[in-house]
């Protein structure tokens, strides 16, 4: 009963990965479908070429190829991880959104790379240019960033519960220390080499946005604990959901859990992808259970734990209950060594190539997003480089790296960073913000912070009502309407919430 309830969940899920899909559902249809699909999918490259432009299509969409419509999710392809990386970053959205606009009955796109997807996807899906879409369509699928899709099986040294494979690039030594993520590093380091049976922090979480490091630094602690003798488990979470629905379907579902309850430390990133009441309850017993016996839990989110609204209250609940880390955002300083460290290798391969310390300080103080920007800055160097035959300068770096500083979104505003700001602006604690006190001094800040999650954020007044201390989305209604009138008849307030908005938006 439980296992075929899990495969029901499985099935319907608002956003289950590619492998999991593939898996469990695929129907085909004839080549009148196929054709409608590959005329479907012309018309999305048409309308991204009209609104980018031909440069930036040609660079980042010439080669995204589609290779099926399952269950009304879109598979697209790309030939490098770093292209799907980096549609991933920047342009995931806008894609979607041409795609559920062209393609007939889509409801959400998986971005995977080619080979990779033609090993997770079945022979049968592969074969057909389009499967039949279901008589009535499911919600719109949300999540377009998988994890490693169409991970290759596990390697025996590495895991025996058949986890995600490790990239060896990955470790300590590659990552590159600064302000914001020194913290995190060290955590991760105490965990990686602690003995076996000790848990120095337990669970261990970690959230960042994308490109910060929260990837290399659990790979890395995987491989360190590997080092030191640990029997460890490191999965993606659609690696987790797939192995759990493989041994459904195999009836081996028990061994798979005695596998991983067997294990010295479990690693889980991207837990904000973990879908399925069956699934979420399986990875809540894991956990406890783990917990429990001594042995060390480390998992990363993009966002707090009590963010993660799609997953049970009870796993939230157990992973604040331990040691939280933000891996926060590249301050200059990082970007620079960041950036210099990646045009090392790449120098140390193309001997001719050389960028002088002007041109990366340059890059790295206009590229501001993340990690994964300035490697596609270092690469696109490189390519004027040994394309032209000249040498790099200011000019030819401006010129080589303009699409990225233009398409660069702008940072994500986070209610906690609101709250945080806010209460050290004003003087008081966040605690004071989200207590029921109603001082002058209290009231006040308290108001401002709310208009500023409206203003800034997507959330709903219910929700941000929820963040500040469970209140009412009337309180929130009516302190934003507050400060509303406030900024617009004082101008030192409105100047003052000006200065709060742009140093939560740099």
């Amino acid at each position: 009963m439980f296992e075929r309830q899990a495969m029901d969940e499985i099935t319907d899920a608002k956003a289950v990965p590619a492998s999991v899909i593939a898996t469990t559902t695929a129907s085909i249809q004839g080549e009148g479908a196929a054709l409608s699909l590959t005329e479907a999918w012309d018309r999305v490259r048409r309308r991204l070429r009209a609104e980018l432009g031909e440069d930036v299509f040609s660079s980042w969409f010439a080669r995204v190829e589609i290779g099926g419509l399952v269950d009304g999710v879109a598979y697209l392809t790309v030939p490098t991880r770093f292209l799907k990386s980096w549609l991933e970053a920047h342009y995931a959205e806008r894609l979607r959104a041409h795609c559920l606009a062209e393609l007939p009955a889509a409801n959400g796109i998986l971005l995977s790379v080619r080979q990779a997807a033609r090993d997770a996807i079945p022979a049968a899906v592969r074969e057909a240019a389009m499967a039949a879409p279901r008589a009535a369509a499911p919600e719109p699928v949300i999540a377009v960033r998988s994890a490693e899709a169409g991970a290759r099986p596990c390697e025996q040294e590495l895991v025996d519960a058949c986890g995600t494979m490790l990239d060896r690039r990955l470790n300590f030594q590659s990552f590159i220390v600064g302000k914001s993520n020194q913290l995190a590093f060290a955590a991760a380091e105490r965990i990686a080499a602690a003995p076996a049976g000790t848990t120095p922090y337990n669970p261990l979480y970690l959230h960042a946005g994308v490109g910060l490091g929260k990837t290399h630094l659990l790979q890395a602690i995987a491989q360190d604990a590997r080092n030191h003798g640990k029997r460890v488990a490191y999965f993606t979470a659609d690696r987790f959901m797939y192995g759990f629905v493989a041994a459904l379907k195999s009836q081996t579902a028990l061994a798979f859990k005695e596998k991983l309850r067997g294990i010295d430390l479990l690693i889980v990133d991207d837990v904000q992808f973990i879908q399925g009441r069956s699934i979420q309850q399986e990875f809540g017993h894991t956990i406890n259970a783990l917990i429990d016996a001594g042995k060390q839990i480390v998992v990363a989110a993009d966002r707090l734990a009590n963010d993660l609204e799609a997953l049970d209250e009870r796993i939230r609940s157990r992973l604040a209950g331990g040691l939280v880390v933000e891996v926060g955002e590249l301050d200059e300083a990082l970007r620079v060594k960041i950036l210099g460290s990646r045009l090392e290798s790449l120098q140390a391969a193309h001997s001719s190539f050389h960028v002088n310390s002007d041109v990366i300080a340059y890059v790295a103080r206009v590229i501001t997003a993340n990690g994964r920007d300035l490697d596609g800055a270092a690469n696109r160097l490189l390519a004027h480089a040994t394309l032209s035959g000249n040498a790099v300068t200011l000019e030819t770096a401006e010129a080589a790296i303009r699409d990225l500083v233009r398409t660069r979104e702008p940072r994500r505003v986070k209610i906690e960073d609101i709250q945080k700001l806010v209460a050290t602006r004003y003087n008081v604690s966040r605690a004071d913000i989200l207590s029921e006190r109603r001082t002058a001094a209290v009231v006040k800040p308290r108001q401002i912070a709310m208009y500023l999650s409206k203003a800034l954020t997507p959330r709903s007044l219910p929700e941000i009502g929820r963040r500040f201390g469970g209140r009412d989305h009337t309180t929130v209604l009516h302190a934003v309407r507050k400060i509303e009138k406030a900024i617009a008849e004082d101008r030192l307030l409105h100047d003052e919430v000006d200065l709060l908005k742009r140093m939560l938006q740099e």
